[in-house]
């Protein structure tokens, strides 16, 4: 069985982004180096470390945590003067620290020149007038080891890779988008778009993560088993926000609504941005099985199948390769009737409508039409293979390439990996 990420130097990520530094800019750029920490994370413990608001911190994507990771990231604060496309980035409420003078302030930040700890670092790179978006990358470069391969194994990858620099590959969004997925509940934001509070607040509280260690799987079973008796819950909660929801729902059984209203608006976008990804991948999966692509490879994950052509036709390739397809929402357009019809399907088999993307009463959740490409082509690509110094008598296979953001690098090790249908 193949291993990726069997230690961070097996799988490295470089962030690729067009910075455009200024003199004097407000929000100060860093050059974030990292191995076994999420981004989340990392910038929580910076947060603490250089005593500044964790909403000063600014960043273009979430990096893997098992991995050796490189991005950029802002730390700035809003201001009035900001112009108006920036200002969303940041809550309206943030005001400079009381009885620090914005000069005092930002003289602080600028001081910041280089942290250097065991599995992070940090290195000031310039200013920019701007904080630090998705906007701003390019795209990521990869490199990947492959291990634990017999002979066949690998001969097999090296011909798909071939196919793959001919064809491209489907543009899925990969497991690690499904991290709030539970596989005995389902998605938290689908339970919320049907009205389903109770069993979205249920999800919440007692859904397992694969990271989870032993003792967080037994507690969020217990919750999962005594919901709805809100004393046992309580007596058993652990966090603060446990222990005040559970309190809550004693004094109102029924009061599901504005306990998810207070969950925070990071998380919430998490969620909602996981199963918005997943509807964009259902809608994908019936694209690729309905233009005539019959030599199809399987690669299973765990809210849904990845399917792979391996042989398609110059028609369908040229459809693919030119087909872009909006995120579901409430406003979107889609490109063709093909896409609109399979997409009506989709929504239809999850029992939603249009109009349950215009969220009212969650303001912290919301949904974005963005536009992502069907199909993608890993640029740069370049392999290598030898013997496997970890597996003896396996052999290894090395990946150097491009791909643009918020593509998946795993996502062509599926391909490349996946089995017949």
């Amino acid at each position: 069985m193949l291993k990726i990420k069997v230690k961070p130097e097996d799988f490295i990520v470089e962030e690729v982004a067009d910075i455009s530094l200024t003199q004097g800019g407000d929000f100060s750029v860093y050059l974030l180096k990292k191995r076994g920490w999420n981004t989340v994370d990392i910038l929580k413990t910076l947060s603490r470390k250089l005593n500044f608001p964790s909403s000063y911190f600014s960043y273009g994507g979430k990096k893997d945590k098992y991995a050796l990771t490189t991005q950029y990231i802002t730390i700035g604060q809003y201001n009035e003067a900001m112009p108006g496309e920036y200002k969303d980035a940041f809550p309206r409420n943030l005001r400079p620290v009381p009885g620090l003078p914005r000069s005092q302030y930002l003289k602080n930040i600028s001081e910041i020149k280089e942290i250097c700890e065991n599995n992070y670092s940090l290195s000031l790179v310039g200013n920019m007038d701007r904080p630090m978006g998705p906007d701003l990358i390019k795209g990521n470069k990869f490199h990947i080891v492959v291990r634990n391969l017999t002979d066949e194994a690998l001969s097999s990858a090296l011909g798909e890779i071939e196919q793959v620099k001919n064809d491209g590959y489907p543009n899925y969004f990969d497991d690690q988008r499904f991290g709030s997925f539970d596989s005995r509940q389902g998605f938290i934001a689908e339970k919320i778009l049907r009205k389903h509070y109770n069993g979205a607040l249920k999800v919440y509280f007692s859904r397992i993560h694969p990271e989870d260690n032993k003792e967080e799987r037994e507690h969020r079973k217990f919750i999962f088993e005594n919901w709805g008796k809100w004393q046992i819950c309580l007596e058993k909660a652990r966090s603060k926000f446990e222990k005040v929801s559970f309190q809550f729902l004693i004094k109102n059984p029924m009061g599901f609504l504005p306990v998810l209203q207070r969950i925070s608006h990071d998380e919430m976008v998490l969620f909602f941005s996981a199963y918005q990804s997943h509807l964009w991948n259902e809608v994908l999966r019936k694209i690729i099985k309905s233009v005539g692509i019959h030599a199809l490879k399987i690669y299973k994950g765990i809210a849904g199948n990845y399917y792979f052509y391996t042989q398609i036709e110059d028609r369908n390739k040229e459809y693919l390769s030119t087909l872009i397809i909006p995120m579901p929402a409430s406003n979107i357009k889609m490109p063709d009737t093909l896409t609109e019809s399979l997409y009506l399907e989709v929504l239809q088999e999850h029992q939603l409508r249009r109009a349950l993307f215009n969220m009212k009463k969650l303001r912290q959740a919301f949904f974005k039409g963005i536009e992502r490409r069907s199909i993608i082509m890993p640029e740069n690509l370049a392999t290598d293979c030898s013997e496997d110094e970890i597996y003896p008598g396996k052999k290894k296979l090395i990946l150097d390439f491009f791909l643009p953001r918020g593509c998946f690098g795993t996502m062509f090790v599926k391909r490349i990996f996946s089995g017949n249908s």
